[in-house]
């Protein structure tokens, strides 16, 4: 029996299909998702989630968010932002990167909101980077 898969952000629908099980980083460390999972909301960390379909692995790069694993075999991701491994622009987040730890190192006063701002600017493209260069080779084809 299959997982009823989504990944949704505030712009768009990134991932629905059908899957085999789903690697999360929660607040409370990395789950596996399977069938009969327990049901369970949970806070996603930032970092990479890998969705399974017949042994076959579909990596996304996620900002964090909120998972919702429900009795009837569904996994619904809100996520603040997610991304195919295979859509990563890895030279622009490159240059997301540099330009984030150009201005949190100028020195000049900057408020709690600006440099966490430019923190999770940071974090979003440290994690773009790593999800898309490894696996910067994989283009799987999925509905």
């Amino acid at each position: 029996m299959p997982l009823k898969f989504q990944i949704i952000t505030p712009e768009k629908i990134v991932f629905q299909d059908e899957i085999d099980q789903v690697t999360l980083n929660t607040a409370d460390g990395e789950i596996t998702v399977l069938p009969n999972h327990v049901p369970l909301v949970t806070l996603l960390k930032p970092g990479e989630m890998i969705c399974k379909k017949n042994n076959v692995e579909y990596p996304h790069a996620v900002t964090g968010g909120f998972a919702e694993i429900r009795p009837d075999n569904s996994v619904i991701i809100l996520a603040d932002t997610a991304e195919r491994a295979e859509e990563i622009d890895v030279a622009r987040a490159e240059e997301a990167r540099q330009r984030a730890e150009k201005l949190m190192k100028e020195e000049r006063t900057m408020d709690s909101q600006e440099y966490a701002a430019l923190q999770a600017t940071l974090d979003r493209a440290m994690i773009r980077l790593k999800v898309g260069n490894k696996y910067r080779k994989i283009k799987p084809e999925i509905k």
